[in-house]
């Protein structure tokens, strides 16, 4: 009798942040495929409620009460949720970029100072952190996110030496943009400022420095991230793997 296999993370937690939506929830949904008890954190309570087989939390990340109180029992740590504002520095609300650090930076900080001595006393972890192609290029009026992805890419580097002899690996998601709800509401609004129909958008303005004029499906991040917590996963650490279409290859 041919016995069947046992998902890859069965018995195993795992917690997404920015999980109503989008990546989030391409992210939240393989987890359940691959066994994963998983706890879905969101602000987006209508969104979560969407989802199934989670465990649904309701969260704003800037809170970081709020963060500090999730739980830290998790086995794959994903860190998703994220927020743009676009603005030339001398024009850029200073509370606005404390925002987006918050939440693209130190919420994520938080959760896995929490959440990593659970893993090394179990001895395996993984801590896979959404980053963008402007985590590692930067781009003009994006201040505030590039510095959360500048610095969420150094904090992954830092979890992945000091979560080595634990079993625990860490690493960076890098795509360009990806087909969200977020992205598609800018499409729109670019299509309208340029007088331009929207793919032209894509391929002339958000993708002019990518080789490959199209969006990155959220699904499709959801695959990569399952490389990174799957059996091929115990020696990628401290990287950042690229999804941006070859635009860091200029």
């Amino acid at each position: 009798m041919t016995s069947v296999p046992s998902p890859p993370l069965a018995g195993r937690r795992a917690l997404v942040t920015g999980a109503a939506s989008g990546i989030g929830a391409a992210l939240a949904r393989r987890l359940v495929a691959d066994g994963a008890q998983v706890v879905a954190v969101d602000r987006d309570e209508a969104g979560l409620a969407t989802l199934e087989g989670v465990e649904a939390v309701p969260c704003d990340l800037s809170d970081l009460a709020a963060v500090d109180a999730l739980p830290a029992d998790v086995d794959v740590l994903v860190n998703n949720a994220g927020l743009q504002h676009v603005a030339p520095i001398p024009e850029f609300d200073p509370d606005r970029f404390s925002l987006l650090l918050r939440v693209m930076l130190e919420a994520p900080f938080r959760l896995a100072r929490r959440a990593l001595p659970h893993m090394y006393a179990h001895g395996w972890g993984r801590v896979i952190n959404i980053s963008s192609v402007h985590g590692l290029r930067a781009s003009p009026f994006k201040s505030a996110y590039v510095s959360a992805k500048h610095g969420l890419e150094g904090l992954s580097k830092v979890i992945a030496l000091e979560g080595a002899e634990h079993g625990v690996t860490s690493n960076c998601i890098d795509p360009s943009y990806v087909r969200t709800p977020l992205v598609e509401r800018q499409i729109a609004d670019q299509a309208r400022t340029h007088g331009i129909d929207p793919d032209a958008v894509v391929e002339r303005v958000m993708l002019a420095p990518a080789a490959v004029k199209r969006l990155v499906e959220p699904d499709e991040v959801a695959e990569l991230a399952a490389v990174l917590y799957g059996s091929a996963s115990a020696s990628i650490t401290g990287t950042s793997l690229s999804m941006d279409g070859g635009w860091t290859a200029h």
